[in-house]
């Protein structure tokens, strides 16, 4: 994408929808179903009828107790993906914390990098986005360390001393400057507040939803990804009713992406694609009919 198109998905006049395709073994709920290269292809295909405006692409879970996947690995996966589905038409996102992987999708058609360190588990991966001028999106994150051999934890509790929306919203800020100072231009960033990382409840995830404009007044597009996270399971547990299925999460994502779509989110990042199309486009047509329509209509 040239640099016009970028900035038109950018200034997206509505929510999109981003499609996510999981390479990977250990995803906490698709790990392993598109492992196999022509599975990630159809399944990224699939995305795409579904109405996805953008596809985002990762090779590595990073779920809390995620094994590393060995680098060579995660860029081959991410490579055969992007070169599967550059004939789509839809902008690829590239969900990967290592600037070798993101600069690879680059090379091959990838018009977005979507880093759940904000930049801070590769330095290289700010300095590439500056030189290659795609969007980046910086998520709030707070240190990962890496345990024994391979392993990945969330090293940090989640204590928020002035509230999860002050706190997060503060962070992620520093973590913006922090971008810009190694050469993103302001206009090439989105930014994510972090939904499940070091927020495991409902009290530290909605909050940061039903507070959005805090996030969107510092004038960056913001991405919601609530898809399936455990404070949704939390959340349906706290209803009883029957098991927690992928089907349920997907409905509780749905209605989130509506509701977020409704307060100005730029995009909403799901597994289940034409679900959240489908509840963003009735909630579109609610608040159009509510503020255009008489009282009572005859």
């Amino acid at each position: 994408m040239n640099a016009e198109q970028l900035q038109a998905l950018r200034k997206a006049p509505h929510t999109l929808v981003m499609g996510i395709l999981n390479i990977t073994e250990d995803s906490f709920s698709d790990g392993g179903l598109w492992l196999d290269a022509s599975a990630a292809a159809e399944h990224g295909r699939i995305l795409a009828r579904e109405g996805a405006d953008i596809i985002d692409i990762g090779a590595e879970s990073t779920r809390p107790g995620a094994v590393r996947v060995p680098e060579d690995v995660e860029r081959s996966r991410i490579v055969t993906a992007v070169r599967n589905l550059r004939d789509l038409d839809i902008p690829l996102s590239i969900d990967t914390t290592r600037a070798s992987v993101a600069e690879a999708a680059l090379d091959e058609g990838a018009a977005i990098i979507n880093d759940v360190s904000g930049g801070r588990l590769d330095p290289a991966i700010p300095a590439l986005v500056a030189h290659r001028e795609c969007l980046y999106i910086v998520q709030h994150w707070r240190q990962w360390l890496t345990g024994g051999s391979n392993g990945v934890h969330d090293s940090n509790s989640a204590e928020y001393e002035h509230g999860v929306v002050t706190d997060v919203y503060s962070e992620l800020m520093q973590q913006v400057e922090a971008v810009r100072a190694a050469g993103v231009a302001r206009e090439k960033i989105i930014i994510d507040p972090g939904l499940g990382f070091s927020k495991p409840g409902v009290d530290l995830n909605l909050p940061l939803m039903t507070h959005l404009a805090r996030f969107q007044a510092s004038g960056y597009p913001v991405l919601i990804g609530a898809s399936r996270k455990r404070f949704i399971t939390a959340l349906l547990e706290s209803q009883g009713g029957p098991g927690i299925t992928n089907d349920r999460l997907d409905g509780v994502t749905a209605a989130l992406s509506a509701l977020c779509a409704l307060n100005g989110a730029w995009a909403v990042r799901v597994h289940n694609v034409a679900a959240s199309r489908d509840a963003i486009t009735a909630g579109r047509a609610w608040s159009e009919w509510s503020e255009n329509t008489p009282e009572e209509v005859n």
